[in-house]
């Protein structure tokens, strides 16, 4: 294992693991259901934003943003639900992971709210017309939908948006000291003819143009 050239205490086991931070109260191991009641697809209802979290076969793991208007995920009953999938840079990661490895995770978020919603299950990746027509959005239908049976969901905790203070607008940078994706894109792509400049440019008309 790489990690031992460069940590010299690895955790191995999950006795290790529980020997250091214990058990799980009786609410938290009680509070997982298998289908979506009415409080998950309220909480999804309400949800602008979630990550999907893919792997491959050989077990290579991959998070990606989804975002739309609030509701944009179809709930079709309590063990299904459809995410579209819109337009993108055709690198597919998460649908060619699902074609391999059907086990998704999703996390739902709402702006404002530190507690969020987890949903484990199998993926399928679909293309029925009707489905689609029905998350159509500025007259584009997604060009497929991602398909997700559910298994496994429950609350999570605000913890880790009270540490960070995610949604505390004072703790955010100002525009001046964040990032730039164009000059990180520039610099690692490293391909002639395209400097931050013209990234910068080809981004900005992409989110003007090909949202949809």
């Amino acid at each position: 294992m790489e990690a031992r050239k460069v940590f010299k205490n690895v955790i191995e086991t999950e006795e290790e693991l529980r020997a250091l931070l214990g058990f799980p109260s009786e609410l938290v191991k009680n509070k997982v259901i298998s289908s979506l009641d009415g409080h998950c697809r309220d909480f999804i209802s309400k949800s602008p934003f979630l990550v999907l979290s893919t792997s491959d076969s050989d077990g290579q793991c991959d998070a990606s943003p989804r975002g739309d208007s609030p509701g944009f995920v179809l709930v079709l009953d309590d063990k299904w639900l459809v995410i579209p999938e819109r337009r993108g840079n055709k690198k597919m990661d998460s649908l060619r992971n699902v074609v391999t490895n059907p086990h998704v995770g999703l996390l739902f978020l709402i702006p404002g709210l530190g507690e969020t919603l987890r949903i484990n299950g199998k993926a399928v990746i679909i293309k029925d017309d009707e489905l689609l027509e029905k998350m159509e959005v500025k007259g584009k239908r997604p060009l497929l939908g991602i398909a997700i049976e559910v298994e496994e969901c429950f609350i999570h905790c605000a913890k880790a948006f009270k540490r960070s203070k995610l949604w505390e607008m004072d703790s955010w940078l100002e525009n001046g000291l964040l990032p730039s994706a164009a000059k990180i894109l520039s610099d690692h792509a490293k391909l002639p003819g395209y400097n931050d400049r013209v990234i910068a440019e080809s981004l900005q008309a992409g989110y003007k143009e090909r949202l949809y």
